[in-house]
């Protein structure tokens, strides 16, 4: 008797799962990207200078804990707010985690997110960009690094953002 229960259970609990499973495919649907204001989509390239400055009164970047950095670019028309941590075992290569805020002009209150490896001591490094928001919204592209200037005493550098966004 125990044994007849134990398999109506089952044969109800695996009729209940088939049943709520229904066709699966109704959490997802195609929408037109219109309905998100997503038109024709361009490319805009822009150029920013990071300044990662760790001397003096005013840092723009503090050690938390070495190597972990925290990044701050600031200036009138864009913050870059993120983290670098050293990632290379036998080479300074860095793990970028960074975003370029806009604060002026048409992309005020928009963002790009930039997330890579950063071969610090390579003239031309490349970095994806993952996303953004407000203008940049559904962004993808890359950035090109230079190092411009660097102080190996001090630890400061000024380093020119290549920026190749393609958006809607």
């Amino acid at each position: 008797m125990a044994k007849l229960i134990l398999i109506i259970a089952f044969k109800l609990l695996l009729l209940a799962a088939v049943v709520s499973a229904g066709k699966g495919d109704d959490f997802a649907k195609v929408i037109d990207r219109k309905l998100l204001g997503l038109h024709k989509e361009k490319l805009t390239f822009f150029r920013v200078y990071w300044h990662d400055i760790q001397s003096g009164s005013n840092p723009t970047s503090v050690v938390l804990r070495p190597p972990l950095q925290l990044i701050l670019l600031w200036s009138r028309h864009c913050q870059a707010q993120g983290i670098y941590a050293a990632v290379g075992q036998h080479d300074s290569s860095a793990l970028m985690v960074m975003n370029f805020a806009f604060k002026t002009g048409k992309y005020n209150g928009s963002t790009i997110s930039i997330l890579g490896r950063n071969e610090v001591l390579t003239k031309v490094r490349e970095m994806p960009v993952i996303g953004g928001s407000g203008l940049f919204r559904f962004a993808r592209g890359y950035v090109e690094a230079r190092t411009m200037w660097f102080d190996q005493k001090t630890g400061d550098a000024t380093v020119e953002y290549s920026c190749y966004v393609m958006h809607y």
